[in-house]
C-alpha cells in the first residue's frame, strides 16, 4: 500500500476512463482525479476526502444488494464538507459523481465501466 503522506514523488495511476493523482511538492492542490476528458486538482484534504467517501459509496452498494430486487436500480450519496459523491446504477455496476464544494465548484462524473478500478486505485493510495 502507497503511503502518499510519506512518498516524495509523483503519482498518477489511470485506466480506461479513470485518473487518480498526488504529486506532495504541488503548493496546494496535491491531489488529481479525473475521467475521459477531464481532471480535477484537488487538496491534500480533498483528495484524502475523495479516497474515503468512495470507499464508503462501495461498501454501502455492496451492503444494500441484499435489499433490492434483480433488476432494481439505486442512487447513494454521501458528503463531506469538502465534497460530494454519488453512486448511480445496480449493486454491481453504477456511475459516479463528485462535486467539489469549495470555491472552485468542480464536477466530474465516471461511468461504471470505470468505476471498479477507480475504486481499487483509491484504496491503494492510502491517504486516509
Amino acid at each position: 500500500m502507497l503511503n502518499l503522506h510519506s512518498s516524495t514523488a509523483r503519482v498518477i495511476k489511470q485506466g480506461q476512463g479513470w485518473r487518480l493523482g498526488w504529486n506532495p511538492a504541488a503548493p496546494k492542490y496535491k491531489g488529481l482525479v479525473g475521467g475521459e476528458n477531464w481532471a480535477i486538482e484537488l487538496t491534500e484534504a480533498e483528495l484524502n476526502d475523495f479516497c474515503r467517501l468512495v470507499v464508503q459509496l462501495s461498501d454501502t452498494m455492496r451492503q444494500v444488494a441484499a435489499e433490492l430486487m434483480d433488476e432494481e436500480a439505486i442512487a447513494c450519496e454521501v458528503e463531506s464538507d469538502l465534497l460530494w459523491l454519488e453512486a448511480q446504477g445496480y449493486p454491481d455496476h453504477y456511475g459516479l459523481q463528485v462535486i467539489v464544494l469549495s470555491d472552485r465548484q468542480a464536477e466530474g462524473v465516471w461511468s461504471a465501466a470505470a468505476v471498479p478500478e477507480l475504486i481499487q486505485a483509491a484504496q491503494m493510495l492510502g491517504v486516509f
